[in-house]
């Protein structure tokens, strides 16, 4: 009877440590990080909606990403029309990367003298994301310019500067 109990004892002892040797593994891992270039954005050319004529009647002037005019109200666009160029920005960064983008939420305000207009509705190509193509992409910007009852001649500048942000996604 001893020796079936001390059997046992060394059985389950045997049992328990080879339990306890199977129930733990190690394993052991690396650690890398790739460090990509920065996201920037330059302005390449201004806003600038060209020549713009008014009848005395409130109006605005729509001026697409992609530099198209139309206009309502009193609003009439002379042929001589100036220069008309949509805002224009060059996009960096590192290779294929996609990146939102981030409009002015409110209007800008432009002068001349003591005249003023504001300039909002902002929209650009691309939308609202862009891909970046071996690391550049242009990104136009257009906007709607709200006139005044009889707006006032006269060159009219920003006294605001629009911001136009990019980041990764």
């Amino acid at each position: 009877m001893k020796r079936s109990l001390l059997i046992a004892c060394i059985s389950f002892a045997s049992f328990m440590f080879s339990t306890s040797a199977m129930a733990q593994a190690t394993a052991t891992s690396t650690a890398s990080a790739t460090i990509v270039a920065p996201i920037s954005i330059t302005k390449t050319i201004n806003l600038n909606f060209g020549n713009v004529a008014t009848n005395g009647t409130v109006g605005t002037v729509t001026l697409t990403a992609g530099g198209v005019r139309s206009s309502t109200g009193g609003v009439t666009l002379p042929a001589a029309n100036g220069t008309v160029t949509a805002a224009s920005f060059t996009i960096g960064g590192s290779g294929v990367y996609t990146y939102a983008i981030t409009l002015p939420s409110s209007a800008v305000t432009i002068t001349s003298g003591l005249n003023t207009m504001t300039v909002d509705t902002f929209t650009s190509t691309p939308t609202s994301t862009g891909i970046l193509s071996a690391g550049t992409q242009t990104l136009t910007v257009g906007a709607t310019l709200n006139l005044g009852v009889s707006q006032a001649a006269g060159l009219y500048t920003a006294t605001d500067i629009f911001a136009v942000t990019v980041n990764y996604n």
